[in-house]
C-alpha cells in the first residue's frame, strides 16, 4: 500500500482511460477534462512509476508491452473501485431518513413501524428523533414530520393531520368529573413549551375558563402524558400523542369536546430534490396508518 502514495489516482485513471478508449481526446471528454490535462497526468504517472506506459506514434499512443498488463489490472481495480461506492449508493437507496420529534416518534410512530417493515422489507427506516428543524437541502433526511402551522422555508410540507386539542386523564379523575366546572377541582399538567392553551378549549365547550389548581410542569409532552395516565391531572392533549393510551383506557377523554388548534402535523420534504419511490411510499403508508388512528377515535366516540 505504501507503494500507491508515490503515484497519484487522477493519474491512474487517466492512464486507464486512455488505454481503454483508445485516444487522449476520448478520455479528455469522459473526465471532463482537456486532451493537454490528461497528456500530462500520463506523463507525470510514467515519470512515478519509472515505467513508459504508452508509445508515442503518429496514430496516437500505443500502449507498451508493460502498460498493456498494467492498464488491464488498472481496469480491473476502477471496476472494483466502481462496485464499492455503487454498494454505498444502494445502501443509500434501501434507507430512509425520517426525522420526526421524540413525542411523535415514541407515543405514536414507534408501535406502528413493524407494519412498514412488513410492507417494505428492503427499506431500512432511520429515525432522527429530533425536535430542530430539519436542513432537507443539506443533509440525507428524506422526510421530516412536524407540528406547526405548515410553514417551513424550502420544504414542501403536505398536511397529515390537523390537531384537535381535548382534555384526558387517568380514569380515577374523570370519574369525579360530572361537569365542565369540575376541573377547578383538579390540577393542570403543564408542558412549558407547549403551542396550545385552554382558552380555545373552553370557547369551544361553550364555557367560562376555569382556575385549575397547580400542578405538575414539564418541558416535555411525552412527560405530561405519563404523569397524567398516573393520575396526577389533567392535561390538554391531542390525537395522535393520546391515540393508544386512550384506546387501551389508560386515559379517558371526559367530555367529548375537541378544539381546533391552528396546528397539524405536516410532512415536509425538500423543495428542490425530486421525490423518491421510498418517500412516495412512506407517505402512502403513514396517512393510512392516520385514517385507522382517526377510525379508532371514532369508534370511541361512538361507543361514548
Amino acid at each position: 500500500m505504501a507503494m500507491l502514495n508515490r503515484v497519484h489516482l487522477n493519474g491512474l485513471r487517466a492512464v486507464e482511460t486512455v488505454a481503454r478508449l483508445g485516444s487522449l481526446a476520448a478520455a479528455a471528454a469522459e473526465l471532463n477534462v482537456s486532451v493537454s490535462a490528461v497528456s500530462q497526468q500520463i506523463k507525470r504517472t510514467e515519470k512515478q512509476l519509472g515505467q513508459a506506459l504508452f508509445e508515442r506514434t503518429p496514430a496516437g499512443l500505443v500502449p507498451t508491452e508493460f502498460g498493456t498488463v498494467f492498464t488491464a489490472r488498472l481496469s480491473a481495480g476502477f471496476r472494483e473501485l466502481a462496485q464499492a461506492v455503487a454498494l454505498a449508493d444502494e445502501a443509500s437507496e434501501c434507507t430512509l431518513v425520517v426525522s420526526v420529534a421524540p413525542a411523535f416518534a415514541s407515543k405514536w410512530l414507534l408501535p406502528r413501524l413493524s407494519r412498514h417493515f412488513a410492507r417494505h422489507p428492503n427499506v431500512l427506516l432511520r429515525i432522527d428523533a429530533s425536535a430542530r428543524i430539519a436542513d432537507l437541502d443539506h443533509s440525507d433526511i428524506d422526510i421530516a414530520i412536524r407540528l406547526g402551522d405548515g410553514k417551513w422555508p424550502g420544504g414542501r410540507a403536505e398536511l397529515l393531520l390537523a390537531q384537535e386539542v381535548f382534555p384526558v386523564c387517568a380514569p380515577s379523575i374523570a370519574a369525579k368529573l360530572k361537569s365542565i366546572e369540575d376541573l377547578a377541582q383538579t390540577c393542570a399538567i403543564a408542558d412549558e413549551r407547549s403551542m396550545i392553551s385552554w382558552d380555545s378549549w373552553f370557547e369551544a365547550a361553550g364555557v367560562e375558563p376555569v382556575t385549575f389548581l397547580k400542578g405538575a410542569r414539564f418541558t416535555d409532552p411525552m412527560l405530561c402524558l405519563e404523569s397524567a395516565i398516573a393520575g396526577h391531572g389533567v392535561m390538554l392533549a391531542w390525537q395522535l400523542l393520546t391515540a393508544d393510551a386512550l384506546a387501551d383506557g389508560r386515559l379517558v377523554a371526559p367530555f367529548g369536546v375537541r378544539a381546533e388548534s391552528g396546528l397539524g402535523y405536516w410532512m415536509v420534504t425538500s423543495a428542490t430534490k425530486s421525490e423518491s419511490r421510498k418517500v412516495r411510499d412512506f407517505k402512502i403508508w403513514i396517512r393510512e396508518e392516520i385514517a385507522a388512528t382517526m377510525a379508532q377515535f371514532r369508534a370511541l366516540d361512538s361507543a361514548a
